[in-house]
């Protein structure tokens, strides 16, 4: 049984070890001093190695783990420098340093070898325990750099979101506008002279504008709610966008050669119809007669060529700005550039014309 100094020794270097490893994770640093403390008073005591010694792998282990960069590098030297003194420190113990040196014998050397295998083992020991904590380090930055580009992953598809929502107002609101002036400027030029012809004109209007009612709370609801996109626009309601032109006084001459030979990916329908519905809109808006409208489907991609003229104008210059590259221009850009194909606009004497080609294939799903 331990006299009363080493046991009152003994209670002082566990409750410092025992304390050290019970604050390593809120504050390494001094839990780190601590455990050093603890671990000098006992060599001072000449206490030898005992259980509560194992606090000092806790202590490592934090440092690595969640000390500073300069903490973990101090507790790296630690656990080397650590292992050498107490490797000195149990040969200390164990035999006499001064007999050794001036008479070794054979057991004094194999005790000279067997302590420093033992303080070998010792600077392994710790290594390995502050190894660990460097290890969970790794997959906790590797956790946290995965959720920091998860983040920024999910930013980018929410911008992306918005803009293709701005895009799609853009269209339904300058497309229904496009409609419902043309018809309210011939209902008024119809009112007095043919009655009928200004009530058909104010039905389209209310059609018109119920359309682009229904569309814009779609594009709000799913401002509101992203859970679901809603149903979008397709080849199949072509006709319909063709029918509002029509109505507007616009007369659209179709072609479609070849046709689509199957049914194409619903994001080129998306394109395409959204495409052709500002194509339109810039028609209505400021062509003049009819416009040309064709589709070309092949195996691989589809083109898309539309093309009125423009009253008045002669050169690229003279164009109206909306089609020298507005709002509506660049969302048709972007589109096209979204699903990996291209468009160009070009101003010919009197002409405006709009090409695009869009890929077909898995990239376009």
């Amino acid at each position: 049984m331990p006299d009363p100094p080493s046991a009152v020794m003994l209670v002082a270097v566990s409750m410092l070890l025992w304390g050290a490893a019970a604050i390593s994770r809120l504050s390494p640093p001094i839990a780190l001093v601590v455990a050093w403390t603890g671990a000098l008073l006992q060599m001072a005591a000449g206490l030898p190695p005992l259980p509560l010694d194992l606090a000092i792998f806790v202590v490592l282990f934090a440092a690595a783990a969640w000390g500073t960069k300069r903490m973990m590098w101090i507790g790296g030297a630690s656990a080397v420098g650590g292992g050498l003194i107490a490797g000195v420190y149990i040969g200390v113990l164990q035999y006499d340093f001064t007999a050794a040196v001036t008479a070794p014998s054979p057991i004094e050397m194999r005790l000279v070898l067997l302590s420093i295998t033992m303080g070998l083992t010792i600077v392994l020991s710790l290594a390995m325990a502050w190894g660990a904590g460097l290890l969970w380090r790794l997959v906790r930055q590797s956790r946290a750099n995965r959720e920091a580009q998860l983040r920024a992953e999910t930013a980018a598809a929410e911008e992306q979101e918005r803009v293709r929502i701005a895009r799609d107002m853009h269209d339904i609101v300058a497309h229904s506008l496009a409609v419902v002036i043309a018809q309210s400027d011939g209902a008024r030029y119809a009112a007095a002279a043919r009655p009928e012809l200004a009530q058909e004109a104010l039905t389209t209007i209310a059609q018109t504008a119920r359309s682009a009612l229904s569309d814009v709370r779609m594009l709000l609801t799913q401002l509101r709610h992203r859970q679901g996109d809603g149903p979008q626009p397709t080849l199949a309601d072509l006709e319909t966008l063709f029918a509002q032109v029509r109505q507007a006084g616009v007369e659209p001459r179709v072609s479609v050669d070849p046709m689509p030979q199957a049914e194409p990916p619903g994001a080129v329908q998306l394109a395409v119809y959204r495409i052709l519905q500002e194509a339109l809109t810039n028609a209505i808006r400021h062509g003049e007669g009819d416009v040309d409208v064709r589709l070309s489907w092949w195996a691989d991609r589809v083109d898309l060529l539309v093309h009125n003229r423009i009253p008045g104008v002669t050169t690229a210059a003279d164009a109206p700005m909306s089609a020298q590259g507005g709002h509506g221009l660049i969302g048709m850009r972007e589109r096209a550039q979204l699903m990996g194909g291209t468009l160009t606009v070009q101003h010919e004497p009197s002409r405006f014309t709009v090409r695009a080609t869009l890929p077909i294939g898995p990239s376009a799903n």
